[in-house]
């Protein structure tokens, strides 16, 4: 799953036919691990994306441009000082590294030429993204590292540009097969042959060596050193392939994909190992290939970052509330018992000649139970008789009232984190940065945000709900948010439509509208499913979903937005991946 050297150094050849002589135009900062250059060919535009996110650190070209903050970060301003208008002259790879150098040729203010280098470094958690000046030292980068990260090898303004660690394996392409086989050979002898290619070769990641493995052993397995003479004559041949497929830029850009469709790993070659398990999809480029692999999380990832303020607010009142809830239900169990209370203080009132001062126990008689049973009472020994009567009955006064209010509060907090698990499902469904503005004003309503106070911002504009066609012609709205909800069902839709809203589940309001027709069953399965793909049950199989007249659905007075309830409704199970 790792983006490797070998394929870098496809990708590298893919770039330079494509963006050779291309001037940049813009520069964006989508998120703090990503950069996207906006470059001018002769025939069209193109973006660059460098991403240096963990995980799944890449580059290659994007068709759409992805939403950036409203203000732009520190180091997007200078690549915009320094890079726009520069002329990219060419892309450097040492070897087969994991890291590629664009070559620019820029001007600095007084139009005297400055060279640049932009260096990409796709190295898992050490990805970065810096900017290198013709002296070879640092101009900045996207992430910095000083001498508390690493004493090995800093990253900050004005240092001297060092190339990572080098790695002791051999690059295929500058090694033959023969020093290859020597150095599989120096390797312990139970080390499965997978392992061993990826200990010994530079740049290849695990899916080529296992690949390599599968084809000489036929699906057996291998080790490094000591194999049968046509195992040796198969190696040699893989290896030779490998290398002629970098030289010649033959390869083939593969996804694989699981039985369920989602994305299970990527190469150059098309891939064996996996048989019946995967299947392997031939990309247009490998530009495509990764935008493929990484584009859907690489979004998620954007908007977890833009939306991080957000879900820690949400995180921490949720906890409070929580806590709140478990302390309530815990005083309410213990306020359950008030009724004993009560009847030690009339024993102990009735009693009081037989109680001594100091006394700390005393055993009566239980008049109010039928067979009399004796009970045994503690006393307080610095009170008096009347006192500890006294204070039996006061504890069952603050039990009672305690038991009267709490139900009232626990209510009241179990509604209000219900109503923080919606707004968790409008968080996790966020598409832009809209969709966490309405968010965001919607909290402050509420009074989990601070209220701007800047009369000068612009009014915030609401969102239109989304909007589908089913097969029969007929539309259904989708709120985007709780606000959404409330303004589509109880202002917009007319009374004969049709609401629908999962069961018991965090979801938008759907309205399908009627027009005056009747719905069929067809219509309230579609409905339902798209219902159903708008909720926290999105990933679910068989999600029952609620549905009634428009008619039959209010809001209680004062309720949280996006509360109603409903009557006259009916429950119908959908599949939202397969009905919808």
């Amino acid at each position: 799953m790792a983006l490797d050297g070998a394929l870098i150094h496809l990708i590298r050849n893919e770039l330079l036919a494509e963006l050779s002589g291309a001037k940049v135009d813009k520069i964006f900062e989508p998120s703090r691990d990503e950069i996207v250059l906006q470059c001018h060919t002769k025939r069209e535009t193109k973006r660059l994306l460098l991403s240096a996110r963990p995980g799944s650190a890449r580059l290659g070209l994007i068709e759409s441009l992805p939403e950036n903050p409203k203000q732009p970060p520190m180091f997007c301003m200078l690549l915009r000082k320094r890079l726009v208008g520069a002329k990219l002259l060419d892309i450097r790879q040492l070897g087969l590294e994991r890291a590629l150098y664009f070559d620019f040729e820029a001007l600095d203010e007084l139009g005297e030429a400055a060279p640049l280098t932009l260096a990409i470094e796709t190295m898992g958690k050490y990805s970065n993204v810096i900017l290198i000046g013709r002296d070879g030292t640092i101009v900045d980068s996207l992430k910095r590292v000083d001498s508390e990260m690493s004493r090995e090898r800093m990253i900050l303004p004005g240092l001297l540009y060092r190339l990572p660690p080098p790695q002791e394996k051999l690059c295929i392409l500058e090694s033959d097969n023969g020093q290859i086989l020597a150095k599989l050979s120096a390797l312990p002898r139970e080390m499965e042959l997978s392992k061993g290619l990826l200990a010994v070769l530079q740049g290849v990641s695990p899916i080529v060596c296992r690949e390599a493995a599968y084809y000489v052993g036929r699906g057996r397995e291998v080790y490094s050193k000591e194999r049968p003479a046509h195992e040796e004559e198969r190696l040699l041949f893989f290896l030779s392939s490998l290398r002629e497929t970098l030289e010649n830029d033959s390869g083939e850009p593969y996804l694989l994909l699981k039985t369920d469709g989602t994305p299970l790993d990527f190469t150059f070659l098309r891939p064996d190992q996996y048989g019946t398990a995967a299947k392997a999809i031939r990309k247009e480029s490998y530009s495509a290939l990764l935008e493929a692999f990484w584009g859907e999380r690489d979004r998620s990832e954007r908007m977890r970052q833009r939306s991080a303020d957000l879900l820690k607010v949400l995180v921490n009142h949720t906890e409070r509330l929580s806590r709140k809830i478990q302390n309530q239900r815990a005083e309410l169990t213990q306020s359950e018992n008030r009724e004993e209370k009560r009847i030690c203080g009339d024993l102990l009132t009735a009693n009081l000649c037989r109680i001594e001062k100091g006394m700390r126990e005393i055993t009566l008689e239980n008049y109010y139970d039928p067979e009399l049973k004796p009970i045994k009472i503690a006393l307080n020994p610095a009170l008096t008789a009347q006192q500890n009567a006294q204070k039996y009955y006061k504890d069952y006064r603050k039990a009672k009232t305690a038991n009267e209010k709490l139900s009232g509060l626990i209510a009241s907090a179990e509604e209000e984190l219900s109503y923080l698990e919606t707004v968790f499902d409008e968080l996790s469904r966020a598409e832009n940065e809209n969709d966490l503005n309405e968010i965001r004003a919607e909290l402050r309503e509420q009074g989990y945000l601070r209220k701007q106070n800047d009369r000068r911002a612009p009014k915030e504009k609401r969102l239109p709900p989304f909007e589908f066609t089913l097969r029969s012609g007929k539309t259904v709205l989708i709120g985007r948010n709780n606000r959404g909800n409330d303004e589509l069902t109880l202002k917009f839709a007319k009374k004969s439509d049709l609401w629908l809203h999962t069961k018991n589940i965090p979801g938008s309001h759907a309205i399908l509208l009627l027009s005056g027709t009747e719905p069929d069953d067809r219509d309230i399965a579609e409905a339902a499913a798209l219902a159903a793909r708008h909720s926290r049950a999105k990933n679910s199989a068989q999600v029952p979903v609620d549905y009634a007249f428009v008619r039959y659905v209010q809001k209680p007075q004062g309720a949280k937005p996006g509360k109603v309830i409903y009557t006259h409704y009916k429950t119908v199970y959908v599949d939202p991946q397969r009905d919808f």
